[in-house]
């Protein structure tokens, strides 16, 4: 059983575990951030910030003792010189890691493990907690819509035929002036022709008196 047992295996041995910690130790000090496993970056945070920590305190004894882990004379000078100036008096938390989503090859979870002091910004492509929202509101709102759109259609329906009925109205009124107007044209030319029947009748009543 490994209960109380701090620390993961990562499928290593244990020198396996810390030539490989101490590998990404050395490449995150040379390079000042690095992507590698989620797993392999929670591993390396308690390995790596002890080492940042005794850095502040430039000793002979403190120099024997973080050469004991990274085993690299150019990354122990880095450490004690650049990398403590730049620290200060940070009290902790050295290393920031953010979640990069999975590897297209075998889908294993990446992150990038990067020194704060170096980086203020936090990359616009890494992912953040609590940013959207449960299916269950989002349906909520999907048949809200829905229902909307659903009443929204007879309405129009409705519109759509009391305009039709309004232009059959206004077509029949405008055929119905039509007709009167046929008819008041068709009395008028019966008058005219009425007319000369009725003069010449006058004159011959004039010329018998």
């Amino acid at each position: 059983m490994r209960h109380r047992k701090k620390g993961k295996k990562l499928g290593r041995t244990s020198p396996h575990r810390e030539r490989t910690l101490q590998a990404l130790s050395n490449a995150l000090i040379e390079n000042k951030s690095i992507t590698t496993t989620t797993a392999k970056a929670k591993a390396l945070r308690p390995f790596v910030e002890p080492l940042i920590t005794r850095a502040k305190e430039d000793t002979e004894h403190n120099r024997r003792e973080v050469f004991r882990h990274l085993q690299n004379k150019e990354m122990v000078s880095e450490l004690f010189g650049e990398i403590a100036e730049r620290v200060g008096d940070r009290p902790g938390g050295y290393t920031r890691i953010i979640k990069l989503g999975q590897r297209s090859g075998d889908g294993a979870e990446l992150a990038l493990i990067e020194l704060v002091d170096y980086n203020d910004v936090k990359p616009t492509g890494s992912s953040s907690g609590g940013g959207g929202g449960t299916r269950r509101g989002s349906g909520k709102g999907r048949r809200s819509d829905a229902g909307s759109t659903q009443t929204a259609e007879p309405a129009t329906d409705t519109e759509d035929e009391a305009d039709t009925e309004d232009e059959a109205d206004a077509d029949a009124e405008d055929s119905a002036d039509g007709d009167a107007d046929d008819a008041e044209g068709a009395e008028a030319e019966a008058d005219v022709e009425s007319d000369p029947a009725d003069a010449e009748t006058d004159e011959s009543t004039d010329k018998e008196e």
